[in-house]
Formats: C-alpha cells, structure tokens, sequence
C-alpha cells in the first residue's frame, strides 16, 4: 500500500502559511514506514524542533484504478477516516528555501498516525463533514469537506491520471487552518463529526 496526500487544499490553511494558491493540486508521498495505528504514542525525533500537527480527512482505496473519470470517483473509496500529517515545519522551510522535495519533512518514521475508517454509507453528505483536532483539551483546527478546494472525487481523479490507484492505499485530502507544534507531553484527540477516531500522545 502506499500513502498518497494533498497539500495546499484548504485556502484559510494557504494563507496561514503565506503560500501561494496552486493552479493544480499539490501531491506528495509519505512511505508505509510512516504509518501509526491504533492510536498508538508518536514519539518525538531528535532531528527536528519544530513538528506540526495537521489533521486530515483520509480516504480508503477499495479498487485498483487509473485514469478514473470524476463521475466514477465514489467508487473508488469505501471508508473515510482521520488523519494527522506531521510536517518537520523547520526542515521543510530548509528544502522550501531550495526549491527541493518536502520528502524527509513529511514522510520521517511515525508521520501519519491515521485512524480506522468509518463506512461511506455513514455520511449522509460527503462534501459536509464536519472534523476537528483537539490538543489538550482545546481545539486547535475545525475543518469541513465543503471548505476543500478539491473535492474527494477531484482528488481521486487526478492523482489516478499519473499514478494507479490500488486497494488499500489512503490518501489524505488537506488540512484546514490552525496547525501549530506539538510538544512532548501533548495529547492530541481527533473527531469526525462527534464521533472520536484518534487519541494519542506525544512521547
């Protein structure tokens, strides 16, 4: 399985960032090694001291595909889920500054603490979905799918123009406003509408 995400997707999050707005989506790789399940500590590398949180709707890949039309991109998907993109922001601003990959920023050991997945049939409207991350007991970002600049349909669509897709891959759809450095001793717990998918600790 691999790990494909969007950057870029939420303008209020563009703007927090002073980035400019893509004329396409921004697409990136995290590798499998990246992965945290079961909410299980993400433990702070010696490499970086400044780690961010960005918390993301993910989806689950049900079918292999390629060159999927918009209008065949719900089938693609069963499951949506949350997600945390953890961004090393200091060794991104590095390759930033050099017009190189954002890899070791976004794809280092523990990156992507992802959740289990709640079934399509679940949501009654896929472009409202309401999530949220919650540090310590405060909010820190509120998202919702309709503030996405490229739907979950778009997304399927163009990432399968250039790369297949396969069963089991996720892929994560953008952050919204808000993200900010985590700290050792931080509990971070994540939401989709009120149900709790993440609660974990940074060891």
């Amino acid at each position: 399985m691999k790990i494909l995400a969007i950057g870029r997707n939420y303008a209020d999050h563009i703007a927090e960032l002073k980035n400019e707005i893509p004329d396409e989506p921004v697409i990136f790789f995290k590798p499998d090694t990246a992965i945290l399940r079961n909410n299980e500590p993400f433990y702070y590398p010696d490499y970086s001291n400044d780690i961010h949180h960005e918390v993301e709707l993910i989806l689950r890949i049900c079918r292999e595909g390629k060159n999927i039309e918009k209008q065949f991109a719900h089938k693609y998907y069963d499951g949506i889920g949350l997600g945390i993109d953890f961004t090393a922001r200091d060794i991104q601003a590095k390759a930033k500054a050099k017009g190189l990959p954002w890899t070791l920023a976004k794809g280092f050991n523990g990156s992507a603490p992802v959740s289990e997945f709640m079934p399509i049939s679940q949501f009654p409207d896929l472009k409202d979905i309401n999530f949220r991350l919650d540090v310590n007991g405060e909010t820190r970002q509120l998202g919702n799918s309709k503030l996405m600049m490229n739907s979950f349909d778009d997304i399927i669509a163009y990432i399968s123009r250039f790369i297949t897709l396969k069963t089991g891959d996720i892929i994560f759809t953008g952050t919204p406003e808000g993200v900010s450095a985590v700290q050792v001793g931080d509990r971070l717990e994540g939401y989709v509408e009120d149900k709790k998918l993440l609660d974990f600790e940074i060891k």
